[in-house]
């Protein structure tokens, strides 16, 4: 019986290299639904579930054409894993933004009057000039973490950086634009 998983494993992999589109709808519509229900269970969405498994897939098949999964193990599992993974990363980000945001952003400039619009407007101004202000790789690896939303991963690679010193950059990049945010505020 193991002999016949491994060679139903194998003709998936050929399928997937060859861009069989039949057999890779069918694994497609076994698995989404397994994984929506993972997603529902920790606190995703229909449209969540279908994004992130769409990402997976196209990592799965990417993976498979460049020979980085060898087919030794099973590729269904290994679809729902990178799913799985994909999903995780995508709640820890929300989580980690959410944390940046509350508590980054508005440490930058303190409300100087009591109007909620005005002071908001305010800040933007200060902040959109004060990013003006930085420098071009601190202005860059903001905008791909805060307005692009990269991971540190991908800036790291796209910055020729390892995620480590992305992180750090990051942080110092940010201590300068609060500098230069408060400066902006106190010169009026």
């Amino acid at each position: 019986m193991g002999n016949n998983l491994d060679k139903a494993n194998k003709q998936l992999v050929t399928a997937f290299k060859n861009n069989d589109q039949m057999v890779m709808q069918k694994v497609y519509q076994k698995l989404f639904p397994k994984f929506r229900n993972h997603v529902f269970k920790n606190s995703g969405d229909e449209a969540q579930a279908k994004d992130i498994f769409q990402e997976a897939f196209v990592a799965c098949w990417k993976n498979v054409k460049d020979d980085k999964f060898d087919g030794n193990g099973n590729l269904e599992a290994y679809l729902f894993t990178i799913a799985k993974n994909k999903w995780t990363d995508h709640i820890r980000s929300i989580r980690f933004r959410r944390t940046v945001q509350q508590e980054a952003i508005p440490i930058v400039v303190e409300e100087e009057n009591n109007d909620p619009h005005g002071a908001s407007e305010r800040e933007q101004e200060m902040m959109i000039t004060a990013l003006n202000q930085l420098g071009g790789a601190c202005k860059e690896l903001l905008t791909l973490f805060y307005f692009e939303r990269r991971s540190m991963e991908e800036i790291g690679v796209s910055l020729g950086l390892a995620p480590a010193s992305a992180r750090n950059k990051k942080y110092r990049c940010m201590e300068q634009l609060r500098t230069l945010a408060k400066k902006i505020k106190n010169d009026g």
